[in-house]
């Protein structure tokens, strides 16, 4: 009786550890909202260089800069002065290219964790296409 409760308590450790690696390591890149109002804070995961822009629904680039960071990428925006309106904040990679979008609403700014869109990069330069 004594080795199954063992048993069921390191299969119930196990179990947890894999879903806990599940919600945090699915992702190419974790976006992870630390605080949002005036200022916004974000950090990145997984990501040790990318490039971050800040767009609005035009298409208008606001801000742009390399980032760098050797576990990873934390970064705060201040956009206060921002008129009030839908941004869109895109981090790129050699891989893979991620929207996230920003709302600028009487002095308070909010970033959405989940992105709204992926591209994925292709690397193949020898490709060849066949059409009948």
């Amino acid at each position: 009786m004594k080795k199954i409760v063992k048993l069921s308590l390191v299969c119930a450790v196990l179990l947890s550890g894999f879903s806990t690696y599940a919600i945090d390591g699915n992702e190419d890149f974790n976006l992870h909202v630390l605080k949002n109002g005036k200022n916004i804070t974000f950090g990145l995961n997984q990501v040790q260089r990318a490039k971050l822009a800040i767009y609005d629904k035009e298409g208008t680039l606001f801000y742009s800069e390399i980032a760098s960071g050797k576990d990873g990428i934390l970064r705060t925006f201040n956009l206060q002065d921002f008129p009030d309106g839908v941004y869109f904040l895109e981090v790129e990679d050699n891989a893979k290219k991620v929207r996230y979008e920003i709302n600028v609403n009487n002095e308070v700014t909010t970033l959405s964790s989940k992105a709204i869109s992926s591209v994925y990069k292709t690397t193949e330069k020898n490709t060849s296409v066949a059409v009948r």
